[in-house]
């Protein structure tokens, strides 16, 4: 059975990002397998209506005050005549949001349910449990998934603690990790794909054969510079790195609020000839970048899976990053130096990894092709249709949710859209945070009556589907990426 699925976020392009290409690329496996995609996300600077991307992926740009990193300002109610506009137009049956701090996502779960629409979220983050700010996120992050119809985590850290922050049946929630497209990030030593472009010097790229006790060895990082991702230590580590390490060099692509910290270092250690900063640069010119380096270095504090350490391994870097949430579970050992999210370990696994390759013992030539045949985006999209599937109801509960007879199974994992059923799950909360929520759910609901009856759906034209020609997908079939004209218009629509 095809479905109509509306992938709901804040997070989209053209600003670049993990949650952002996991989106894109997702949706448009989903198109090749036969399903009706659209995505709704905030309008952008220059970018408000409707766009076509790659294979007839419709996104709606829904006019919206941005309050902070890109997330929209929490409204709860205004958001909903607009959704329900694009859900009836586009024949929706699936709602299916990406991230904790997307307002759009929150609030179009709980619209969704209200209109009796299955719904999905994909958790990408990781969240505490002590400070104001996660307290707060955590506690509203109950309430939107006290009434979802399944859960999905990019890796088993992340699950445990999505489980834990919203009191959720670890049945219903899956572990579904990211991908990469292994044909956007090939090393030097593979076949020049035509479109390669160049970033920097020719003489600047590092050589596939071994590398001498004199080389030059670079070291490159590609991260928001925000303090959630390591900025702090980076900037500690690298003065370190370079008086420990001569013949080393850094390349450094991103931006964001701690950018200024990392020029001052370099000014006060005059470190401007040995430390390239790239500012921020697009998706599709991360390859081109990394294939400059031999290590990728990733000192982030929290994270969920981290995307760009696939993507550093699968150009041939060897990847020196930080032991913490669910990025020991992304590569194998041999792959990585591991460090603990410290300034001196994180020097010391520097320093393991430059003498590591110093005395080939890491074989990076093969990285490439063993990421290859570990991540696939292809197999994700699959995966995640089972979850469709599941909470669909066109496969068995017991064969989705793994239940036999005797293991006590629970009904109330198959959700009820009865208004009764909702505000139950609601009002168990909290004490007073369960009858703001139910408070909340009665008043989406009247809304929604509301609009019904002024609004009628019989006044809303139905869209006209993107005419395609369903070919059959290979289930390794992972190299389909935008052309360029599809990159460009990613960047610049």
């Amino acid at each position: 059975m095809s479905y109509n699925i509306a992938m709901v976020s804040d997070f989209f392009f053209p600003q670049p990002g993990g949650i952002e290409s996991h989106i894109y690329q997702l949706s448009t496996k989903l198109i090749d397998r036969g399903y009706k995609v659209i995505i709704i996300t905030h309008a952008y600077k220059g970018r408000t209506g409707v766009r076509y991307l790659t294979n007839g992926l419709k996104v709606y740009h829904v006019p919206f005050f941005v309050i902070y990193r890109e997330s929209t300002m929490p409204t709860v109610f205004s958001f909903f005549p607009i959704f329900r506009n694009i859900v009836i137009r586009e024949q929706i049956q699936i709602v299916h949001g990406h991230a904790s701090l997307s307002c759009f996502c929150q609030e179009a779960i709980l619209h969704a349910r209200t209109m009796g629409l299955r719904t999905v979220f994909t958790d990408h983050s990781l969240f505490g449990f002590a400070d104001a700010a996660s307290i707060l996120t955590n506690k509203l992050l109950k309430f939107t998934l006290s009434d979802v119809d399944h859960v999905i985590c990019v890796s088993h850290t992340c699950k445990e603690n999505t489980v834990l922050r919203a009191s959720l049946d670890p049945l219903m929630v899956s572990v579904i990790p990211n991908a990469v497209v292994a044909e956007n990030f090939r090393p030097l030593s593979s076949t020049p794909r035509s479109n390669d472009r160049l970033v920097g010097p020719q003489e600047s790229r590092p050589s596939p054969t071994a590398i001498g006790p004199n080389d030059i060895i670079t070291i490159v990082v590609i991260s928001r510079l925000f303090y959630n991702k390591g900025t702090d230590l980076l900037i500690a580590a690298i003065p370190r790195i370079l008086a420990s390490h001569p013949n080393v060099r850094f390349i450094i692509a991103g931006s964001g609020p701690k950018a200024i910290d990392l020029e001052q270092m370099l000014e006060r250690n005059v470190l401007q000839d040995r430390v390239e900063m790239l500012g921020s640069v697009r998706h599709e010119e991360v390859r081109d970048v990394m294939v400059r380096g031999h290590i990728y270095l990733h000192p982030s504090l929290t994270e969920a899976f981290g995307t760009v350490i696939v993507e550093a391994a699968s150009c041939g870097l060897y990847v020196v990053c930080t032991q913490v949430g669910g990025i020991p579970e992304v590569l194998p050992a041999h792959m990585t130096a591991f460090a603990k999210p410290e300034e001196d370990d994180l020097v010391l696994a520097t320093g393991r990894a430059i003498a590591a390759l110093r005395s080939n013992k890491v074989k990076t030539e093969r990285f490439h092709d063993q990421v290859k045949m570990m991540y696939s985006w292809t197999d994700v999209a699959r995966r995640t249709e089972r979850v469709y599937k599941g909470i669909s109801g066109d496969i068995s509960p017991e064969e989705f949710y793994g239940y036999y007879p005797g293991q006590g199974w629970e009904g109330d994992r198959v959700r009820s859209f009865a208004l009764i059923d909702r505000l139950k799950r609601y009002y168990g909360c909290g004490v007073w945070a369960g009858k703001l929520f139910c408070l909340s759910v009665v008043i989406d609901f009247l809304l929604y009556v509301f609009l019904e009856m002024w609004f009628p759906r019989a006044n809303i034209d139905i869209a006209r589907s993107w005419p395609k020609k369903i070919r059959e997908v290979r289930q390794n079939d992972d190299n389909v990426h935008p052309r360029k004209s599809d990159r460009e218009r990613l960047a610049s629509t």
